[in-house]
């Protein structure tokens, strides 16, 4: 049984809800574009213009989820949501800071409840200086989603001053274990080189694994390569921001993304959907 599904056992029934929310196209699988980029590292490049249709073509084209800061939320047609599902994003930091890797949560699960959440998400980077502060924000934040049956994606990162190669598979796999120890419904990390080690890893995580982005790629063929490999290793699927959203056309990067993860079986978006997506502004 493929970790997604297991990953649903033992849930309350709210919880479990929301969970099968974030995979409406495929139980199996899921794509993630985070949005969370201009808090971190300023405002998105002319490529990604207008946040409103830039999250209507990711929804209309098949991204199971967007992750979004809840002061981004206001200015967002809630009628994507029919479409695609919520992450509001419980952490920050500046790229201006003294320590960028140092994230602090800004955000509650109730508040990301009021705006309409499917789940929220958070960010520790394993290795850093602050990474015991990191880890009991975590803990707190894994709380709160208990008692409010909430879905907790956790966004993994070894980084840090104690970290020689951040894909090393140990290194990588210790911090997926932080994360499902903790309480995270799905887990965002690294995919490490070795193949082996790789399959290994997804095998043994009991929550769906999702295969961090990276860095951009220009070479569309590389980057649809790329989300092949993970795949083929055992990931339940995909989150990437940069290499959606600074795109020639997010819309059409989208759509070769969510065939790649889930095949042909997601539905069409209503054409009424469809038409606000090439024409919100």
């Amino acid at each position: 049984m493929h970790s997604s599904t297991r990953a649903f056992n033992g849930t309350s029934s709210g919880r479990r809800t929301r969970l099968l929310r974030l995979c409406r196209r495929n139980p199996q699988r899921m794509l993630v574009v985070p949005l969370d980029h201009p808090l971190s590292d300023g405002p998105f490049a002319a490529g990604g213009a207008n946040l409103n249709r830039l999250v209507g073509q990711l929804a209309t084209n098949g991204a199971d989820a967007v992750v979004l800061h809840k002061g981004s939320v206001r200015f967002i047609d809630p009628a994507w949501f029919t479409q695609t599902s919520l992450i509001v994003h419980l952490s920050a930091s500046t790229a201006h800071a003294p320590d960028p890797d140092a994230k602090t949560v800004v955000g509650r699960v109730e508040e990301a409840l009021r705006w309409g959440a499917d789940a929220v998400s958070v960010h520790v980077n394993i290795g850093s200086r602050e990474e015991a502060r990191q880890i009991a924000d975590m803990a707190k934040v894994a709380e709160d989603c208990d008692r409010w049956n909430v879905p907790l994606l956790a966004m993994m990162y070894p980084r840090g001053p104690h970290i020689a190669d951040p894909r090393d598979a140990a290194v990588v796999a210790h911090a997926v274990a932080v994360a499902v120890e903790l309480g995270a419904d799905i887990v965002k990390t690294y995919c490490v080189d070795s193949e082996a080690e790789m399959l290994r890893l997804t095998a043994s995580c009991p929550v769906p694994l999702l295969v961090a982005g990276g860095p951009r790629l220009t070479d569309e063929e590389a980057l649809l390569r790329f989300v092949d490999t993970a795949l083929r290793r055992g990931a339940a699927g995909v989150a990437m921001g940069r290499n959606v959203f600074e795109s020639a056309n997010p819309a059409d990067t989208t759509r070769k993304l969510a065939r790649l993860v889930h095949g042909d079986v997601f539905p069409p978006a209503p054409a009424e959907l469809l038409r606000r997506g090439t024409s919100a502004v």
